[in-house]
């Protein structure tokens, strides 16, 4: 799979088309992906008094469901990776904002 749990995607296919959000959860045997806020469902569960001091428990929720990974595109995020360190200063660069020849 060419995505993985954390990475920034965009839906290219479907209802969601354009929508992006991180991957929550990748299912590499079913070839599918759950992503946040994309393919929004609802499910129903029944009610108990099973909660803390007899409360509600169930009732509508709304989750996301999985989608095919072949309807995501994997985006650049922003911040760098770990293995990439920023570029280092050359030693010539600082002569040259004193104006001095050496």
């Amino acid at each position: 799979m060419h995505v993985k749990k954390g990475d920034l995607v965009q839906v290219i296919a479907g209802d969601d088309k354009g929508a992006k959000g991180r991957v929550i959860a990748a299912m590499p045997r079913e070839q599918r992906v759950i992503v946040e806020g994309v393919n929004m469902i609802k499910k129903h569960s029944k009610e108990t008094h099973q909660g803390p001091r007899g409360a509600k428990t169930g009732g509508v929720q709304t989750m996301e469901a999985p989608i095919h990974v072949s309807n995501v595109k994997k985006l650049k995020d922003d911040k760098p990776e770990k293995d990439e360190k920023p570029a280092k200063k050359a030693k010539g660069d600082e002569a040259d904002k004193s104006g001095e020849d050496n």
